[in-house]
Formats: C-alpha cells, structure tokens, sequence
C-alpha cells in the first residue's frame, strides 16, 4: 500500500510538470512575495512595541512579559486556526480576489489598532488580524504548485518566502524609526499604507490560467453541481492525506520550524535592549541583521535544494544548524559576538524553509494541495503561537532574557530528529 501511494505521488509529480508550461510567469511569486512582506510587517510590528514605555501605559500593563507576549501569542493561535479552517477557500475560490479582500481586511484592522488604548480592545484586534491572514502561505503554495513545475517550485517558493526575512529585516528598524520619531501609533497607520501598492500588485502579478475558479471548471455545462466521481476521488484524496505518516511527520517538524520562528520575532529585539542593554536606537540595525541572514539563507537553501533534490536532507540540515547556533549564543557575552552567532543560526533556519514547502509537494496528492497547506500552515503556528506566551512566563520565573533561547534550543533538537526517517524518501 505504501509503495502505491509513492507510485501515486510520483505519477502525480510527472502530472504536474507535464499540465503547467516550461514558461512560467515569475510575476506571480513576485506578487506573493509583496503579500507575505507586508503581513509580517503587521506581525512583527506589535514586538517593536514591547520596551516602548508610553505604548504600555497607553495599554495599561507597564513591561509585563507575560501579558506583552499574549498579545503576539493572541494573534498566532487564530493565525493557526484559521490557516486551518479557511485555506481550503484556495481550492474553491480564485486566489488572487481572496487575497485582495485578505489585504483590505488587514488595512482595516491596523487603522483601529493605531486607535486603540486598551490592552483587551487590542488582543481582540490581533486575534481579528490573525484570523484574516491565516490562509495567506496555503493559498500561496496552492497557488506556486498550480503555476510551477515541481523542477522549480522551490525556487518559486523561495521568491515569495524571502518576506519573511525582509519583513523582520525592515519591520523592525522601519517600526522603531516611527516609534522614536513619530510615537507609537505611527507605526500603524504607516503598516496600514503600504497594503495599497500591494494590493496593486497582486491586481497586476498573480495571473494564469490555472488559477480560475475550479468549482466552475468542474461543473457541467448545464451548470449542474460537480459529478459525484469526482467529490469522491477528492474524498479519497483527503484520506489518504490524514492516513499519511510522511504528512503528520512533516507537520510536527513544522512546529518546532515555527516555534524557533516566532519565538525570534517575538522576543530578539527585547533580548538586544532589555537582556543585552544595547540602546534602542542601535537596536533596530542590530536586530534585523539576523533577519538578513536569513534571506541570504533561504538564496542558498533553495538552489540547493532544487539542483540535488533531497528536501529532507536539507530541512533536517537547516534546523538542527539553526537551534546549536542559537545554543552558542547562550556563552557569548559580546554584543557582536552574540549578532554574528545569531545570524549565523537564522541563516541555518532560511535554508529550510522554502524546501519545507517543496517537501510538503512531494509527500502529499496536489488534488488537495490547499488543504494539506492548511493543516500543515496551521498546526505549526497553533504550536508556534505558544512559543512568545512560554517564553514570556519562562523569562518572568527565571528573570533572565536566556531562559527563552534555551526554550527554543530544546524544541528544535526534538524538531529535527523527528525528521530522521524521511532523510532518504525525500
């Protein structure tokens, strides 16, 4: 049975190289990438705020780590949720009106949050963001593996990916630049701006063929509902997904991925100005320089990947690098030292993470490609949502900054063994 699900899954790899043309429109990832810069804009802005002294009276909780790192892990366990329950919107619906309408929703919300001085007013908001940007990395892969042969879906994903590092790398800086200059709120509404270009170039980018409605494509011409054949083997699609242990593997490993992620965009720039007492305003060109490395990380990871095609490998490779660089940083003391350390262990962590996308492709059926995002996109960051809250109570108890690091350091190592057994399929 399992050497036909792997016949299967490569009978379906050949299928997709032969249904999407060599020429393919780089536009596409272009646009996605403008969508995932922008949303970790939005995700990262609320950490920039935790040391600022005026941002927590008017929230009315003062340097509380706990309730300041609730207000990260409020938005991410309804990130998580909602990547679960609502990416399958990107098998059924044109990805590219979603994404517009994901977008606006967005502006909304960071306008009222730039109103707001209430700690509860603004959880609420956060939960609301995450839940609007929670099928945003489903739809994207969706929409990669439905416009891209497998050959080069990696470096496709590796295009829309480097938001994530660029997001962290400007976020912080551009969101500590508003703060010290303009106040608190500033950081916002400026957020809020920039969803206009972006909604521009999803408009111009995200276009092709493959990317129509498929419920209208499966519809007879009398307009009739979709052939019960074909709900079947979409059914049977799902089922042999959930029965998949390559999948849940992949998922788990997923989660100590995340966890090491936001744990780092939650808490870096409090560790630099609080645990490392660096000055707040060298703090913003410190701490996007792991997030540089990073990019330069998810470069290297996704050529490599894409020309030996051992996704696991390079997976596994990425986050047991990433977590024993963070674990160096536990014996450092000097500020550069620790900075270069951390670049290094974040430069590991990019390597995997447009190859874990590519390794979700080939062990799951592209018929349920939305889906399988979904669960995959969503348990990680229900996990990951964890990560800002436990480390918050760790610092609170231990009264150390390095309480946290070690955290992360203990997930990852039990992240990446668990990966052992899918180093040769993969």
């Amino acid at each position: 049975m399992a050497n036909q699900s792997i016949i299967k899954s490569a009978d379906e790899n050949i299928a997709d190289a032969q249904e999407v043309p060599e020429k393919v429109n780089w536009l596409i990832p272009i646009g996605l990438f403008s969508c995932v810069l922008l949303a970790f804009f939005d995700k990262i802005s609320i950490a920039a705020l935790f040391s600022d002294e005026k941002f927590q009276r008017a929230l009315g909780i003062d340097f509380d780590p706990t309730r300041l790192g609730l207000l990260m892990s409020a938005f991410l366990f309804a990130y998580g949720v909602s990547s679960m329950l609502l990416s399958g919107i990107g098998d059924r619906f044109h990805p590219t009106k979603m994404l517009l309408f994901m977008i606006s929703s967005w502006c909304i919300l960071m306008i009222f949050m730039g109103f707001t001085h209430h700690y509860g007013t603004m959880i609420f908001l956060r939960v609301l963001l995450g839940i609007a940007e929670g099928p945003l990395l489903a739809i994207a892969y969706a929409i990669i593996r439905r416009t891209f042969p497998p050959k080069m879906q990696a470096r496709a994903t590796m295009l829309w990916l480097l938001g994530t590092p660029l997001g962290a790398a400007l976020g912080f800086p551009i969101s500590l630049y508003l703060l010290n200059n303009f106040g608190w709120q500033s950081t916002f509404f400026v957020m809020a701006a920039f969803t206009v270009p972006v909604w521009w170039l999803v408009i111009i980018g995200i276009r092709h063929p493959n990317l129509v409605n498929r419920n209208a494509q499966l519809k007879t011409p009398s307009g009739e509902a979709p052939p019960a054949e074909q709900q079947a083997a979409l059914k049977t699609d799902k089922k042999r997904l959930y029965q998949s242990r390559d999948f849940w593997i992949i998922c788990i490993f997923n989660i100590a991925f995340l966890v090491y992620l936001w744990g780092m965009n939650g808490w870096l720039p409090s560790y630099l100005i609080i645990g490392k007492s660096i000055h707040l305003e060298h703090a913003g060109i410190l701490s996007s320089l792991p997030f540089i490395a990073m990019l330069f990380g998810e470069a290297i990871g996704a050529w490599l990947s894409d020309r030996y095609d051992r996704r696991a490998l390079v997976c596994f490779i990425s986050l047991l690098g990433a977590v024993l660089g963070l674990a160096g940083v536990l014996f450092l003391t000097s500020t550069y030292s620790i900075i270069l350390m951390m670049s290094f262990s974040m430069c590991m962590w990019g390597a995997g993470a447009p190859n874990i996308f590519a390794l979700l492709a080939k062990a799951t059926p592209k018929q349920v490609s939305a889906h399988a995002g979904g669960i995959f996109n969503g348990l990680g960051n229900l996990a990951g949502a964890a990560a800002p809250l436990l480390m918050g109570i760790l610092i609170t108890l231990t009264h150390t900054m390095d309480s946290g690091l070690l955290f992360i350091v203990i997930i990852g190592l039990v992240g990446s063994l668990l990966l052992l057994p899918l180093l040769k399929k993969y």
